[in-house]
């Protein structure tokens, strides 16, 4: 019996190291396939986009310099006005950080209320589970832009439009990632305020909350630093607050290009201080939750 297990196991791992050479290649092929796919899709959604612009793309790279050149020329000639441009604008950059910090406060309380009803193991209603993940992915699906557009048709050019669009998809955005933390979340604590008659509120506030409010408040962080970015773009569409000042700037050409450069110095040392600092805050809720 030994012998014939012995004879036939250099058989066993020939067949063994044939599937797995022949799953390997099934791989690469695969791979190269999707690869190839992605390369065509590339080159014909550039060449569709590249004829229906309005210039050329090639025609026009040498270009590409050119504006940034100008601005930074004009800024340079009249850099003793600077200061004054920033003081200038600056109450528009504290608009745009208003208009992040609502719109990431409502995004996050609604995305909170969206995990926990859409997590199984904690929803109050289990069986509208996918309702309530279906309204997510809705939430988050939808450009903001998409949604102040809407808005400002509706209600009238402002940073308000700009606050719901952006409290809409971070709510979308957040109740993704909020659902997600939750799911790995112990039950225990949950199953023994269920036993001594506690509330379905009692139990996410005491039992679930305490485990996940590090990534939470993590999480909220992000996305506000993201809400920083997408109100200033909002502001192009008339949303107000600091991009509404530079598409002004911009629109108007020489001759305010010092104004175009002092916002986006503004805009820029916002985005770097916030970073830092969120990341440090981040940082520390990551690593005391580790220890």
């Amino acid at each position: 019996m030994a012998e014939i297990s012995l004879s036939g196991a250099p058989d066993s791992v020939d067949s063994i190291q044939a599937s797995y050479m022949a799953q390997v290649q099934r791989r690469r092929l695969y791979g190269g396939l999707a690869l190839l796919i992605f390369a065509v899709l590339m080159v014909s959604g550039f060449n569709v986009a590249d004829d229906r612009n309005a210039g050329g793309f090639w025609e026009g790279l040498h270009q590409i310099g050119d504006y940034p050149a100008d601005v930074l020329s004009e800024a340079w000639e009249k850099r003793a006005d600077l200061p004054s441009l920033i003081a200038k604008y600056f109450p528009a950059l504290v608009e745009t950080i208003n208009i992040a910090a609502v719109s990431t406060l409502i995004g996050a309380i609604g995305g909170l209320f969206l995990s926990l009803l859409g997590t199984r193991g904690l929803a109050r209603w289990p069986r509208l589970i996918p309702l309530f993940r279906r309204v997510a992915d809705i939430m988050r699906a939808v450009p903001e832009i998409v949604i102040a557009l809407v808005l400002i048709f509706v209600l009238g050019g402002g940073p308000v439009p700009a606050m719901i669009a952006i409290a809409i998809h971070t709510a979308g955005a957040l109740g993704k990632m909020f659902s997600e933390v939750a799911e790995n979340a112990d039950l225990k604590p949950v199953e023994g305020l269920a036993s001594t008659g506690a509330t379905w509120s009692q139990r996410m506030l005491l039992g679930v909350l305490p485990q996940v409010a590090p990534n939470y408040i993590s999480y909220a962080l992000l996305r506000f630093e993201i809400n920083i970015r997408a109100s200033a773009i909002l502001g192009f569409v008339g949303a107000g607050g600091l991009g509404y000042e530079l598409r002004n700037a911009m629109a108007w050409g020489p001759g305010r290009f010092d104004e175009a450069a002092a916002i986006f110095i503004l805009l820029f040392g916002t985005i770097v201080f916030f970073d830092q600092v969120s990341s440090r805050y981040r940082n520390r809720l990551t690593e005391g939750q580790g220890q």
